[in-house]
């Protein structure tokens, strides 16, 4: 297994990834597959740009034996200006249980470092025991904040953070 940054030619993977992300999980995520597959050419080299252009946030895709298996992006706080976030990771069934989610995180958290930023925070499904296992062996704890999932209002999801 590899673990990559996505390129800027690569929109129509990243547009693949997501969809299958989200008709996969669809309560690990904001948004609905509906809504974004929904979503013109434009929208996907938009984000594709703001995942590859220097100094903006960043993708990274986990491979293995050249078939991509998941994503994660490293992504730029827009009001805690030293803290980056952890966002969209998603392993295919294929393949979890191999070291993608691992790898993956592991990548963004690289990233953030690589950036100076002091601190790194996610936010996870209540319940995914699987994810909160994760991350917590990778040192992130829970914060404590808590908020609602926005198109399943009765699930909860839960920030949690690490220092770097």
């Amino acid at each position: 297994m590899t673990v990559r940054r996505l390129r800027a030619d690569e929109a129509t993977l990243f547009q693949t990834l997501r969809l299958r992300a989200l008709a996969d999980a669809p309560d690990a995520f904001t948004d609905t597959h509906a809504e974004i597959s929904a979503r013109p050419d434009t929208y996907w080299q938009e984000l594709t740009r703001s995942v590859t252009e220097p100094g903006r946030h960043a993708m990274f895709v986990a491979e293995v034996d050249d078939t991509p298996m998941g994503m994660a992006f490293g992504l730029v706080d827009r009001v805690v200006p030293t803290r980056a976030h952890l966002g969209g990771m998603w392993v295919d069934p294929e393949g979890r249980q191999r070291g993608c989610g691992r790898a993956l995180s592991g990548a963004v958290i690289a990233w953030a470092q690589e950036r100076g930023f002091a601190a790194i925070a996610l936010w996870v499904t209540e319940g995914n025991k699987t994810a909160i296992t994760l991350y917590e062996r990778l040192g992130f704890v829970l914060t404590g904040r808590r908020d609602r999932l926005p198109h399943n209002a009765s699930l909860a999801i839960l920030e949690m953070e690490r220092s770097l």
